[in-house]
């Protein structure tokens, strides 16, 4: 993971604790609601890094597997983690035939991959290879601890939106002591906040894609094979797509619903296109070494 990723990445998630920081101060009027906003994101922060492996598994209703239900899987899993430098990860199979693929667990060592059963019969072994090998990756720069608290702490903010909106219709005491609520405030909690929330969320998401993608390509060495990957789970994606918890979207390898315009600032991934792109030029960089 490049050091401009982990700068922009440390930026956006202090961001989503000071948006929660200011909403408790706006919610109360006063600094010690700003504190309450602070145990908020210290409390959600240390909850996001100890469940959020069964938070996501759950969501999908992942089944673990060992070896002997899928030895061929197992052993690629396994081969994988061996040349990512990574502990082997609990393996989940997801029943739906949608093909997709995520990465959960606070650190290596409480790690899962889960794949879907139709992303195990639509990929070749190299396209399958590259699929888990950029979730590998995720859990190798600790994107799905990053990705954990970042949701929890967007959660936060809006649910202080909600506290603060309660307040304002019976009353809340403003920055004076008065009575009255702060329209301002209001403004800021209720619309802006969670909105600006979801969009660094969602910046964060895309930024982890890029890195997963070139570490997919140095795990592996065949990035072609994961530009194919990520273009056939586009397109089946878009026929058959995955239900779940919405909240978890930003774990999965690809979202095929990500609009266009204004709806770029909520993408939860970046274009396929820019990704298989970024692929060719890696696949191009190590013809030429």
């Amino acid at each position: 993971m490049s050091g401009n990723n982990q700068i922009k990445t440390a930026a956006l998630l202090g961001l989503l604790s000071g948006l929660l920081v200011l909403g408790g101060y706006w919610a109360t009027g006063n600094a010690q609601g700003a504190m309450v906003g602070l145990v908020m994101a210290a409390m959600g922060s240390f909850g996001s890094w100890f469940y959020s492996d069964k938070a996501a598994l759950a969501a999908y209703r992942a089944q673990p597997i060992n070896r002997e239900q899928a030895p061929e899987l197992y052993d690629l899993v396994a081969d994988l983690a061996t040349k990512a430098d990574l502990p082997m990860p609990k393996l989940c199979i997801v029943p739906t035939q949608t093909p997709n693929a995520f990465a959960t667990g606070r650190d290596p060592e409480h790690a899962a991959v889960a794949v879907t059963q139709g992303i195990v019969q639509i990929l070749n072994q190299e396209e399958l290879a590259g699929v888990i090998a950029h979730e590998l990756t995720h859990i190798k720069n600790r994107d799905t601890l990053t990705q954990a608290v970042a949701g929890t702490l967007g959660g936060a903010i809006t649910f202080l939106g909600k506290m603060l909106t309660f307040g304002a219709l019976y009353g809340p005491v403003s920055r004076d002591d008065r009575r009255g609520s702060n329209p301002i405030g209001v403004l800021l909690l209720v619309v802006l906040a969670p909105i600006a929330a979801s969009i660094i969320q969602m910046a964060i998401s895309r930024t982890r894609e890029f890195s997963a993608d070139r570490g997919a390509a140095e795990i592996t060495q065949k990035p072609l094979a994961l530009a194919n990957a990520l273009q056939k789970l586009e397109s089946i994606g878009r026929q058959v797509p995955m239900n779940g918890n919405p909240a978890f979207e930003p774990v999965l390898i690809i979202n095929p619903f990500s609009g266009g315009g204004l709806q770029s600032l909520f993408r939860t991934h970046p274009p396929t296109q820019e990704r298989v792109q970024q692929l060719q030029a890696i696949a191009q960089q190590q013809q030429n070494v």
